[in-house]
């Protein structure tokens, strides 16, 4: 139903930031190509993705965990091969990997307590009480990363819906890494 758009084809405004996610990537994903049929939604997603991995003060490491927590409880089945790719091409841990692929236990405390936080957020759209903040507190993070992991979420909303509205093609780069809900096994 969605058009997968090419620099040359896309609407003016998405065409530059197709040539900038080319050099980014080396590729054009195709969830940028779907992104391109709407450039103001396109330049909201790339902004604030960018943000979040250049201006926040979690690791590249703990981006991935609030990346992978909503791309699992969003279902992405672009997302989760996508950024299983990036966290294999950063040579991030694999058990931490395979635990965020298949939603089961993170074996490092603090990245649990950030998975926890990440996903209370989401099943409950925000509103999990002043308990499950302590205990993300308790686990070494601060209240500007509290905050800072909503900038990631905001990121998922877009990319994930997107995905899940355009059925988007799994990249042949990341076709390795394809993934189904363990619910839907």
């Amino acid at each position: 139903m969605f058009t997968y758009y090419e620099p040359d084809t896309a609407p003016g405004k998405s065409k530059e930031m197709m040539e900038q996610s080319l050099k980014g990537f080396g590729m054009i994903p195709n969830l940028h190509k779907i992104l391109a049929e709407a450039p103001a939604t396109y330049e909201a997603y790339n902004t604030v993705f960018s943000l979040f991995m250049k201006n926040t003060s979690l690791t590249p490491l703990e981006q991935q965990v609030v990346f992978m927590t909503a791309n699992f409880e969003n279902n992405c089945h672009y997302c989760v091969p996508g950024h299983t790719w990036m966290m294999k091409s950063a040579k991030m841990p694999d058990d931490v990997i395979e635990a965020l692929r298949e939603g089961t236990a993170i074996p490092d405390p603090k990245l649990q307590a950030l998975h926890d936080y990440t996903k209370a957020l989401l099943d409950q759209r925000g509103h999990i009480g002043d308990e499950k903040l302590e205990a993300f507190l308790n686990a070494g993070y601060d209240k500007r990363q509290a905050l800072e992991v909503l900038t990631g979420l905001s990121a998922k909303l877009i990319s994930n819906f997107t995905n899940a509205l355009a059925h988007t093609k799994v990249d042949e780069a990341m076709s390795a890494y394809d993934w189904t809900h363990p619910s839907k096994r």
